[in-house]
């Protein structure tokens, strides 16, 4: 089933103890919808400037991205410049040009409206809201946010929320946005709120879904190499609703699943900068890291351990 995804496509200046890039494609949206177009097609809606050139659309276009929702306007497209020090969990902004995003009104084209799965990026939740009153009954709606929403529209967001199933942030966002420095505490909050579910992604120590029935963890990949967390959590998040829109199934079970499938493209994604490492999977290589992954979290307890432990 297609995905419809709504947020920002920017030009990203990054840099890590590892490496620097300038100009480079970036946005939410963006890496969610290459991370997700592995599993199942994409209608993306967010907006470019001028300077956006036929190059920048051809990532798109070389995946399953539907961009007939990408709107045009006059002027720059939005940017942001930040660095990384050897903590790679944590982001230092140095600079953010919001450009033509300051005006984003996001228009859904009439195809775009049957989406049964929907992602709103971290935008404005007054945008996420505007979005929902567009699409027609669907299956499952997830969102993001960010501390600049939390600490300025915290009403709005909390309207917003009310028509999510499905939240997914960071572990820095949840505290705030619940007011609680307990993680577990944090989530239950937020889900009496109204989503069923919460996904807290905490970087490299994985991540942690929580509902009313259930509380379920998974690792992060353990990589040697990392060069570029930018993006990581939109292609984490990508690959969680790509997986869970391909199989069309929204039981417990799948979106276990679904999540350590979200993990290994956060993985891919963090071996390079921007899209280069993303853009360039085989379904060999989801295969093989989605192998990697049961083998790194299975284990048995044996019986004599059982007894012993008794």
């Amino acid at each position: 089933m297609n995905i419809l995804v709504v947020g920002s496509v920017a030009f990203d200046s990054v840099k890590t103890p590892f490496g620097e890039a300038k100009e480079v494609l970036g946005g939410s949206a963006t890496y969610f919808s290459v991370a997700s177009s592995y599993f199942t097609p994409v209608n993306l809606v967010a907006v470019v400037g001028d300077d956006f050139t036929e190059e920048h659309l051809s990532v798109f276009k070389e995946r399953d991205v539907d961009i007939s929702g990408l709107q045009h306007s006059p002027g720059q497209t939005f940017r942001w410049r930040g660095e990384y020090g050897f903590d790679l969990n944590e982001a230092h902004t140095l600079d953010t040009c919001l450009n033509v995003f300051e005006s984003f009104n996001p228009q859904l084209p009439a195809q775009y409206k049957q989406c049964k799965y929907v992602f709103l990026g971290n935008i404005d939740p007054d945008l996420q809201r505007l979005v929902l009153d567009q699409v027609e009954n669907p299956k499952l709606v997830a969102c993001d946010t960010m501390n600049f929403w939390i600490e300025n529209k915290l009403e709005s967001l909390k309207k917003t929320l009310e028509r999510v199933n499905l939240l997914i942030i960071n572990e820095a966002e949840t505290r705030e946005l619940a007011g609680e420095a307990n993680l577990v505490k944090a989530a239950r909050k937020i889900l009496g709120w109204g989503p069923d579910s919460i996904i807290i992604k905490r970087g490299e120590y994985g991540a942690l879904m929580l509902s009313d029935s259930t509380v379920f963890s998974a690792p992060a990949y353990p990589l040697e190499s990392v060069y570029d967390p930018t993006g990581a959590g939109d292609s984490f998040a990508g690959g969680v609703m790509g997986y869970l829109a391909s199989t069309d199934d929204l039981s417990e079970a799948n979106i276990r699943r679904a999540i350590i499938h979200g993990s290994l493209m956060a993985s891919y994604n963090v071996e390079a900068f921007s899209l280069e490492r993303l853009r360039n999977l085989s379904s060999t290589d989801i295969e093989t890291r989605f192998q990697d992954f049961k083998t790194l979290t299975n284990f048995e307890l044996s019986p004599t351990c059982f007894n012993a432990c008794k």
